[in-house]
């Protein structure tokens, strides 16, 4: 219970700082975030952990825990790089990717077309983070897989809030087809390069998702 508050303050905190309720270099006090959710500081302290392994927050010792918004450059440049390690993923699992986990990445898209129907965001990202952590796993290169799992949890908050624009879990599951049935093919350069349009996209759709949501936070 206290993992699955901490998991929703992260994300609450995530939205704050996206909009601007917290300004760069604003120190996040576990005294008054705790009274605020009025829960007691052990949650509280998870999800400020959580945040800086997504490097939205700085734990600096002896004095806190800070605001740290990446800038514009530094996300374009870590979607970049994202979007080439999974395009790396991809062309090495076509040709390694077993059979039961071909289906199980189909189960796994299954699941996003499930919750799209919905169109619960939160739940398409948590299966959507399923079906690629099955790519990277079946690239049959540990430190590949390592490197990429590395980047993906620094993304998180950005490639889960980008679900939420309008059409974009559609447009996804379609990339996710594709995806699957160039992998079925054992097709590597497509499988390469629909995973690396895929996360590139992603990193397009946040950026306007940001301009909405700072525009939309200033009118309220």
């Amino acid at each position: 219970m206290e993992m699955r508050r901490a998991d929703t303050i992260a994300e609450e905190l995530e939205e704050m700082i996206f909009t601007g309720s917290y300004d760069n270099g604003d120190r996040l006090d576990e005294i008054r975030l705790a009274e605020r959710f009025g829960v007691s500081r052990t949650p509280v302290r998870e999800a400020l952990q959580k945040l800086s392994v997504s490097g939205l927050v700085e734990q600096i010792p002896h004095r806190g825990v800070f605001v740290r918004q990446p800038g514009p450059v530094e996300l374009l440049e870590m979607f970049e790089v994202m979007a080439e390690l999974e395009g790396a993923c991809g062309r090495l699992a076509a040709s390694r990717i077993e059979s039961d986990a071909l289906d199980r990445l189909a189960v796994a898209n299954e699941t996003c077309a499930t919750v799209a129907k919905v169109g619960d965001a939160d739940a398409y990202y948590r299966a959507n983070e399923g079906f690629h952590h099955l790519i990277y796993m079946q690239s049959g290169n540990g430190f590949l897989e390592a490197e990429t799992r590395r980047l993906c949890r620094r993304l998180q908050p950005f490639r889960r809030l980008q679900l939420r624009l309008r059409g974009r879990m559609e447009q996804s599951l379609s990339e996710h087809d594709g995806i699957l049935e160039a992998l079925r093919d054992g097709d590597s350069e497509r499988s390469g390069s629909l995973l690396r349009e895929h996360v590139a996209v992603q990193g397009e759709k946040f950026h306007h998702l940001m301009i909405g949501l700072r525009a939309e936070h200033k009118l309220v």
